[in-house]
């Protein structure tokens, strides 16, 4: 199985990222994190995106805050499927980086998930190895199915 990449613009994003660090665990599915910033390491994200398929990587994820060029810096350097985790701020609520993440020109894709929606990026990136991995297909099924069964659950216990 091919891992996954995890690259944030800045260590005070690391709080955000982390619950794709543990739902890519949670899957058994190999990550790497990096510190890499689309403005301060310009060429070490071209390397490294341009890199990312001979190393062994499926998808990558990019979370950054503000301007958020990060994931667009990377998906103009691979064919990889990128994943852009758009991070809040002060000042604008994440609204700036997530409308960096979605506009991105024709050609050059970035899916993204919510506002610090990092686990949901994690998903979305099993999903995508999970198209030429059957084991991973079927451990994300049995997730959706507890899902079902505990909101069942929730709705079970309130009408009773």
């Amino acid at each position: 199985m091919r891992k996954i990449a995890i690259i944030m613009g800045s260590d005070s994003d690391l709080e955000i990222v982390r619950p794709a660090a543990n739902k890519l665990s949670e899957l058994s599915i190999e990550y790497e994190m990096h510190v890499l910033s689309a403005h301060r390491t310009p060429c070490a994200v071209a390397s490294f995106a341009s890199q990312a398929y001979d190393n062994g990587f499926g998808c990558i994820i990019a979370a950054a805050g503000k301007a958020a060029h990060l994931a667009g810096a990377i998906a103009a350097q691979t064919v990889l499927p990128v994943i852009a985790i758009p991070i809040s701020s002060k000042a604008l609520g994440g609204m700036d980086a997530l409308l960096s993440s979605v506009q991105m020109p024709s050609g050059i894709p970035v899916a993204t998930v919510a506002i610090d929606g990092a686990a949901n990026a994690a998903i979305l990136a099993a999903q995508i190895l999970a198209l030429s991995d059957e084991r991973l297909y079927n451990r994300l099924k049995e997730q959706r199915i507890e899902m079902e069964k505990a909101v069942l659950e929730k709705d079970r216990r309130l009408n009773n």
